[in-house]
């Protein structure tokens, strides 16, 4: 790609991988020789950082792909680069580009290499390598997460190839409208967002324009371009459009919104994230098994990426929509955190504090604790709750879905607690 940065000053994003000292940054600037295997999502320049740790250090540069070569190829580069540095000390920087489509054998056929320094590996892969790449070639590696760039870097990639000789030449503009809607349509994938500027370029000039407008970019690249300000109102509104139609239980709503927020680049881990907070704060003990589902989804949605996080995320928001609502923990944890920030604490009870320490037992810590394991029922008739608070019931179950039967469990608890016979 003609607009790939030719030196470490053009590259964009990635500021935590590329911080002074990184394992990353000392091999562009050729102070560092360490195997690195770049885990990050399309077009946030896992190539590019290849091509620049070759260039930058006057190394050879061998690229593979995991797609199409076999062993008998990797054995051919590691030999050439063997030769190269025993004969005229030229360290070599083998790329592999999805290496997590090599199989075991051909992992291990890249060891001897890493392990004698032949070659500098830079693996790229848009999976966790923990599940995708063997344990040897891990351990000799330094794994660099990437991210997806931010909507800035986005922004500084479009501006530098509409001006640039290598781009676009200063050929054509973008109307702000047009150069969000770009921005939106890349998902933080500089690839796609060169890409569909490239296109949107040839709309404009097709109607014999030097400015792209909105119209030119949803032409070229067949999308609609959605007011969705990440930054903005229009976030928070549909972010809360989502939650509340999800509380609702409208599934057909909350997979619009979803599908809003996807569409236009959101962050699939902050929707996560929003599934999870939602599982406990408005269906919590009626159906516990959506939190499960929630963090199962943002686990999966940090290991798969797009786009088939969406499938993931529609699995969980649709769960989270259908099930029983109740917002008892919220009330509950609400209620109790109330009374402490009053200072209505009260004093533990002598037999519920630690009698462990020496002189304990002398202060009275501990006695007249009754054991619950040691009771037929498995539940102490006992009061836990300091004496000024004997009068707080923080949990109050509805009759929604599970909570209707925990409610009665709560209730027979409470009475056992309280002695009763339940005979």
């Amino acid at each position: 790609m003609r607009m790939r940065p030719q030196g470490f000053e053009e590259l964009v994003g990635q500021r935590r991988a590329l911080a002074d000292g990184s394992p990353l940054q000392l091999l562009l600037t050729g102070a560092g020789s360490v195997s690195v295997i770049l885990w990050g999502p399309p077009g946030s320049g896992k190539t590019t950082i290849a091509h620049l740790i070759s260039r930058q250090t006057g190394r050879k540069f061998r690229e593979l792909s995991a797609v199409s070569a076999g062993v008998r190829d990797v054995r051919e580069v590691i030999e050439k680069a063997r030769e190269d540095s025993s004969l005229y000390g030229t360290q070599t920087v083998l790329f592999i580009d999805e290496v997590h489509r090599f199989n075991k054998g051909q992992q291990d056929a890249l060891l001897p290499a890493v392990e004698n320094g032949w070659v500098i590996l830079v693996a790229a892969t848009t999976e966790n390598p923990s599940f995708s790449v063997v344990s040897p070639l891990l351990s000799r590696s330094v794994v660099v997460e990437l991210e997806l760039l931010d909507q800035s870097s986005i922004a500084i990639v479009l501006t530098r190839a509409m001006q640039s000789e290598r781009g676009l030449n200063a050929s054509v503009t973008a109307s702000d409208e047009a150069l969000v809607a770009l921005i939106d349509a890349s998902s933080g994938d500089a690839r796609r967002a060169l890409i569909s500027l490239e296109s949107a370029a040839h709309a404009a000039l097709a109607r014999e324009s030097t400015k792209i407008e909105v119209e030119d970019v949803e032409n070229a690249i067949n999308i609609v371009a959605i007011n969705y300000d990440k930054d903005g109102d229009t976030h928070y509104d549909v972010v809360s459009a989502f939650i509340k139609s999800i509380r609702g239980s409208d599934p057909d709503a909350a997979l619009h919104y979803l599908a809003r927020m996807l569409h236009a680049g959101e962050d699939p881990r902050f929707i996560a994230r929003r599934l999870m907070i939602l599982a406990s704060e408005d269906i919590g003990l009626a159906a516990s098994g959506v939190l499960l589902t929630s963090v199962a989804a943002a686990q999966s949605v940090a290991l798969v990426g797009m786009p088939e996080a969406q499938i993931i995320l529609a699995h969980a928001t649709l769960e989270a929509s259908l099930a029983p609502k109740s917002n008892s923990v919220v009330k509950a944890i609400g209620a109790a955190m109330t009374d402490v920030q009053r200072g209505r604490v009260g004093t533990v009870p002598a037999y519920l504090r630690d009698a462990h320490y020496p002189g304990a037992s002398e202060l009275g810590h501990g006695q007249n604790y009754l054991y619950p394991h040691d009771e037929p029922s498995g539940v102490a008739p006992q009061t836990y709750l300091p004496e000024e608070l004997l009068d707080a019931g923080y949990f109050q179950p509805t009759n929604h879905g599970a909570e209707e039967r925990l409610g009665a469990v709560a209730d027979r608890l409470r009475r056992l607690r309280q002695g009763e016979s339940l005979d």
